[in-house]
C-alpha cells in the first residue's frame, strides 16, 4: 500500500474543492426550471465554456489515471491517443458534424439517428449508449474508490458512497449547466495540479535527456512491463517500432493504430458520443458550437505532457529502484496507482493536497457526465419516446432527476467490474469497441450516403456490435484469464492472442466497423428509402445547404481554425517519430 500523509492545509483544499463543487450546484438551481434547462443548459453557453467542458468531459478518471497508466505501460506510444486518436476527429466532428447535430435541433445523438433513420435505430442506439456511459461512470467511481483506499486508509465501500453522493448531489441541483461550469473548474484544477509534477518528475531523472536514456534501459530489459526486449527507443518513439506488433510495448503494427484507432475508435467517440457532443450542443450558436471542439483541440494538444509522461517518468523509476510502482493482489503492477505513486514522491504537504484535489476533479468530471449524458438520452430517447409519450415537460424533468439517481447506483454496480483491470484505459477502449465503433460506421453512410435506409442502419448496428462480441470471445490478451477479457465462446481454445489487451480492443474496433459499415450498404441497397429527399435537408452533407461564415473574423473561422490544429498535430507526430 501507498503511504501518503496528508496534512491539515491538504485536507482543508479537499474541503474548500467539495464545498466549491456543491456551491455551483445550489447557486445554479434557479437556472433548471424545464427539462431543456436540465439536460441542455438552455443552449446559451458561450464557446470558450463549451469548449474547456468538452474536453474537460473526457478529462475523467478514465485521463488522468488511465493515460499516464498506459504511459507507464506502453510509453509515449500513449501519445496516439491524442494526436491521431482525437485531434483528426475533433476537427472533423467540427466541421462535418456538428452543423447536422446542432442544426437538426435533435437534444441528443440518438434523437438525430431517429431524424436521419428510424425509431428502431434510435432505441438501439440509446439502449447501448445508456449501458457504456454507467459503465465509464463506474471505472471512475472505482478508482476513486480504490485511489482513497490505497493513499488515505479510507473504506472502499464507503469511498464509493460518498463520491457517488456528492455528484448526485450536484447533478440535481443544476443539471447539464452544473456538471459543466464544474467541468471548467476541473480543467484548470488538473493542469494546475499536475505542472508540479511533470517539472519535479522530469528534474528527478535528468531531464528529457536523462528520461530518453533511463527508458532505454526498460525497453531492453526483459523485466519491462510488457516482458519482452525492444530495440532502445521503444518507450520513447511513437512511431518508430510500428512495422511489427512485435516491436513495440503495445503490440500493434501501423495499420491496427492508424486504422483501429485513429480512424474507428478515435472518431467513433468524438463523432457520436453523446458525452462530449451534448457539451458543444449546449452553446449558444452554430458558430460556437462548431468551434467548441476546435477550441477544445489546443490543450488536448498539450494534455500528453501533463498525463502520459509522470507514466513514463514512473516506470523508468520503478526500473531504476525496483518497487516504485504498487502491486495488485495477483501480484502484477497495479498501473491505475502510478499517479499516486508519483504524487507520494514529488509532492510535499500543502502542494500534495492540490496534487489530489486535481485527482478528485478528475473523478467527479467523469462520473458527472457519464451522468448528464445518461439522464438525457433515458429521458429523452427512452423513456418519453417509448415509455410515457406527451407529458407535461416538468414531468420529463421529474424523471431526470429520478433517473440520476438510478445512474447513479448502475455506476456503483459497474464500478466493481472494473476491479478485474490493472489498466482502466484497457477496459475502456474495449466498451468503446462495442458501441462507438459500429455506430461511427451508420453515422458515416447516414451523413454522406442519401440512400442508407433504416432497416440498412438497424441491421448494421446489430451486425458490427455482434461482431465485436464474437471478436472479444474468440480472442484473449496474452497472460489474461477467460472471461471479461475475452475467450468465453470457445472454453479456452481461443483463435488468436493479442500481445496486449489494447492491441485486441484496436481490432475489435476494426471488425467491428467494417461489419456494420458493409451490412449496412448491403441492406441499404435491399430495402426501399424510408425517407425522401425533403425529410433529409439538414441531416446529409449533399442535401444541406453550406454554412456562410461572412463577417467572422480568420479566428473565428472553424475551417481556419481547423487547419491551424491539425498542422501542429502534424509537426507534433514528427517531433517525436
Amino acid at each position: 500500500m501507498l503511504e501518503i500523509h496528508l496534512g491539515t492545509i491538504d485536507y482543508a483544499l479537499l474541503v474548500i474543492y467539495f464545498a466549491v463543487v456543491l456551491g455551483i450546484g445550489y447557486m445554479l438551481r434557479h437556472s433548471t426550471r424545464t427539462s431543456t434547462d436540465f439536460f441542455l443548459s438552455g443552449r446559451s453557453i458561450p464557446a470558450w465554456i463549451t469548449g474547456l467542458a468538452f474536453i474537460s468531459a473526457n478529462l475523467g478518471a478514465q485521463e488522468v489515471i488511465g493515460m499516464a497508466a498506459s504511459g507507464a505501460k506502453y510509453g509515449i506510444m500513449t501519445s496516439h491517443f491524442y494526436w491521431v486518436g482525437a485531434i483528426p476527429a475533433m476537427v472533423f466532428v467540427a466541421i462535418f458534424m456538428m452543423p447536422f447535430y446542432y442544426g437538426s435541433k435533435a437534444r441528443s445523438v440518438p434523437e438525430y439517428l431517429k431524424l436521419r433513420f428510424d425509431e428502431k435505430t434510435r432505441a438501439f442506439n440509446a439502449v447501448s449508449f445508456a449501458v457504456m456511459t454507467v459503465f465509464s461512470s463506474g471505472i471512475s467511481m472505482h478508482v476513486l474508490a480504490k485511489l482513497l483506499e490505497q493513499i488515505l486508509g479510507f473504506n472502499y465501500h464507503m469511498c464509493i458512497v460518498v463520491s457517488a453522493a456528492i455528484v448526485l448531489a450536484y447533478i440535481i441541483l443544476g443539471g447539464l449547466t452544473s456538471a459543466i461550469y464544474n467541468e471548467v473548474l476541473q480543467f484548470f484544477l488538473i493542469v494546475f495540479g499536475f505542472l508540479p509534477l511533470v517539472f519535479l518528475g522530469l528534474k528527478s531523472v535528468g531531464g528529457w535527456d536523462g528520461l530518453v536514456a533511463k527508458l532505454g534501459a526498460v525497453a531492453t530489459s526483459p523485466t519491462n512491463p510488457a516482458g519482452r526486449v525492444f530495440e532502445s527507443g521503444a518507450w520513447t518513439q511513437s512511431w518508430a517500432h510500428m512495422n511489427s506488433p512485435s516491436a513495440n510495448p503495445m503490440g500493434v503494427e501501423w495499420f491496427g493504430m492508424v486504422m483501429g484507432l485513429g480512424f474507428v475508435l478515435s472518431f467513433g467517440y468524438w463523432c457520436t458520443d453523446f458525452l462530449v457532443v451534448q457539451r458543444a450542443m449546449a452553446a449558444d450558436s452554430m458558430a460556437a458550437a462548431r468551434r467548441t471542439p476546435l477550441i477544445a483541440a489546443v490543450p488536448k494538444m498539450i494534455f500528453p505532457a501533463l498525463v502520459i509522461l509522470p507514466g513514463m517518468i514512473a516506470i523508468a523509476l520503478h526500473h531504476e529502484v525496483g518497487n516504485f510502482l504498487p502491486k495488485d493482489a495477483s501480484g502484477a503492477i497495479d498501473y491505475n496507482m502510478t499517479v499516486p505513486a508519483m504524487l507520494a514522491k514529488f509532492f510535499p504537504p500543502g502542494i500534495l493536497g492540490i496534487g489530489i484535489t486535481a485527482l478528485m476533479a478528475s473523478f467527479m468530471s467523469g462520473m458527472a457526465g457519464n451522468v448528464t449524458a445518461f439522464n438525457t438520452v433515458w429521458t429523452y430517447d427512452l423513456y418519453q419516446s417509448y415509455i410515457r409519450p406527451g407529458q407535461p415537460d416538468q414531468h420529463y424533468l421529474r424523471m431526470g432527476h429520478i433517473i440520476t439517481v438510478v445512474g447513479i447506483l448502475i455506476s456503483v454496480a459497474c464500478a466493481y467490474v472494473a476491479r478485474s483491470f490493472n489498466n482502466i484505459m484497457d477496459m475502456l477502449q474495449l466498451v468503446f469497441g462495442f458501441v462507438n465503433a459500429p455506430l461511427f460506421a451508420t453515422f458515416l453512410l447516414g451523413m454522406f450516403w442519401r440512400r442508407a435506409t433504416g432497416h440498412g442502419a438497424f441491421f448494421g448496428l446489430l451486425s458490427g456490435t455482434l461482431a465485436a462480441a464474437l471478436h472479444h470471445g474468440l480472442t484473449l490478451p496474452a497472460g489474461a484469464t477467460i472471461g471479461i477479457k475475452g475467450g468465453w465462446l470457445v472454453g479456452g481454445h481461443v483463435l488468436h492472442t493479442y500481445p496486449v489487451d489494447m492491441a485486441q480492443n484496436f481490432w475489435m474496433a476494426i471488425y467491428a466497423w467494417t461489419t456494420c459499415f458493409v451490412v449496412t450498404i448491403v441492406v441499404s441497397l435491399a430495402t426501399q428509402r424510408n425517407k425522401s429527399d425533403d425529410d433529409l435537408r439538414g441531416l446529409v452533407y449533399s442535401l444541406t445547404p453550406r454554412i456562410k461564415e461572412e463577417g467572422l473574423a480568420w479566428y473565428q473561422r472553424p475551417a481556419a481554425l481547423a487547419i491551424v490544429v491539425l498542422v501542429a498535430a502534424v509537426i507534433l507526430n514528427i517531433i517525436f517519430w
